[in-house]
């Protein structure tokens, strides 16, 4: 899915940079969380988007980092309020549990859907931050 969603992203316009596995056995997504998180906290990217099995051990690896919110999508109107709501700058997907078509819609919602900030903001503020 990671090959098809850089494509996908490319056609659109989007500048794609690949933190990912290049094959299709086991490894271990700390390997990959912890590079996309750096990447978006020191502004190198703007945002991320991760897959893994579950998409669990991916988007609890990647919230460890500070000033990352990352989310975990696996409808579009999930995704849409990661970002209405949490201003996530990660978005995760559980590969596992997820068809083509659903990436595709989820990552559209996800990329369209702009911070609703107000009360939402407060709320991240409260947000701890580790370091």
């Amino acid at each position: 899915m990671k090959d098809r969603l850089k494509a996908y992203l490319k056609k659109k316009g989007y500048e794609v940079v690949d933190f990912g596995t290049d094959g299709p056995q086991s490894m271990d997504y700390p390997d990959v969380a912890h590079p996309l998180a750096q990447a978006v906290e020191r502004g190198a990217v703007d945002a991320g988007i991760a897959f893994c099995g579950s998409g669990e051990g991916m988007a609890m690896t990647l919230n460890k980092h500070q000033g990352i919110r990352a989310g975990l999508a696996w409808s579009p109107q999930i995704a849409a309020l990661t970002r209405q709501h949490n201003d996530a700058n990660v978005l995760v997907m559980p590969a596992r549990f997820i068809s083509w078509r659903m990436v595709t819609l989820i990552t559209s919602a996800w990329l369209s859907t702009p911070f609703e900030g107000g009360r939402h903001q407060r709320r991240i503020d409260k947000i701890p931050v580790q370091g």
